[in-house]
C-alpha cells in the first residue's frame, strides 16, 4: 500500500491542519479550498461566502500507520459537526464540515462512522450536518495559510 488521501472541512483550516499534522502517519498537509465552482479562488474569494467552496486541509497518510477510520475519529473530535456552516465565530458555507471522499471506500467508511456516532447517541440532541461529498479540485491556499499556526509559534486556535 501507498500514500493515500483525505480531504476534511471542519472550520477554519489553521488550527484543523496543525492538529492532523501532529498525527502519526500523516506525511504531508495542506490548506485549501474545494468544493465550489470558481477555477483557482483565493481567500477573499472564499470569505465572499459565493465560491461554494469550504475551507479544508488535504493530507497525506500511511495507511500502515493511520487509518482512515482514525483520521475520521480526529476529525470528529476537531470540530463541532452539529453546527450548520459555522465553528465557533466563524460563519460561512466555507466553514462547513465535510468530507471529500477519494475513494468509494473512504465515502463508505465515513457514511458509517456518521450512522455509528448518530446511534451512539455522541451529539445528542443536536444531529450530524457533516457533508461527505465526492473530492474534486483541491485548491491549495496562500502560502501564508500553510503551517499558520506553526509559523507564527502557536500550537491551537481559537476553536
Amino acid at each position: 500500500m501507498g500514500i493515500e488521501n483525505a480531504t476534511f472541512g471542519a472550520g477554519c483550516f489553521w488550527g484543523v491542519e496543525a492538529a492532523f499534522a501532529a498525527l502519526p502517519g500523516v506525511k504531508a498537509t495542506a490548506a485549501g479550498y474545494e468544493g465550489g465552482s470558481l477555477q483557482q479562488p483565493t481567500y477573499k474569494d472564499v470569505c465572499t461566502d459565493q465560491t461554494g467552496h469550504a475551507e479544508v486541509v488535504e493530507l497525506d497518510f500511511d495507511p500502515e500507520q493511520v487509518s482512515f477510520d482514525q483520521l475520521l475519529d480526529a476529525f470528529f473530535s476537531l470540530h463541532d459537526p452539529t453546527t450548520l456552516n459555522r465553528q465557533g465565530p466563524d460563519w460561512g458555507a466555507q466553514y462547513r464540515s465535510a468530507i471529500f471522499f477519494h475513494s468509494p471506500e473512504q465515502e463508505a467508511q465515513a457514511k458509517a462512522k456518521i450512522e455509528q456516532l448518530t446511534a451512539d447517541g455522541r451529539f445528542k440532541p443536536k444531529r450530524i450536518v457533516t457533508r461527505v461529498e465526492p473530492a474534486q479540485t483541491f485548491w491549495r491556499a496562500e502560502e501564508y495559510h500553510q503551517k499558520y499556526l506553526e509559523k507564527r509559534g502557536q500550537a491551537s486556535c481559537h476553536i
